[in-house]
């Protein structure tokens, strides 16, 4: 069973999803309740981000999870919608591929 896990873990990086143009990379910092979120880009920005619609039973969303941010195109320093979490394996990817720093 220990085998399976790392062989799940070795796929997950493989299939890293990597920011495309006009998504960023953030780390949740706080709940705000009624489905929000408050983000740290890896912009600069913080941006209060949601879960759209068609996601919501899929993305659970804890503290301190990595996530991609798909800025708003109105208020895009400020809004933003979470389109995707990353696992710890995919989150050391990411670091490790230069992608995002801590």
């Amino acid at each position: 069973m220990r085998e399976e896990t790392s062989f799940n873990e070795e796929e997950q990086i493989q299939r890293t999803r990597t920011p495309q143009k006009g998504e960023v990379l953030g780390v949740v910092d706080q709940m705000l309740g009624a489905g929000r979120m408050k983000v740290r880009c890896t912009d600069g920005k913080e941006r209060i981000c949601s879960v759209p619609g068609k996601f919501k039973r899929k993305l659970w969303i804890k503290m301190g999870m990595v996530v991609l941010v798909e800025p708003w195109e109105i208020k895009g320093d400020e809004r933003g919608n979470i389109i995707y979490r990353y696992s710890r394996a995919q989150t050391k990817w990411l670091i490790d591929n230069g992608y995002m720093t801590l």
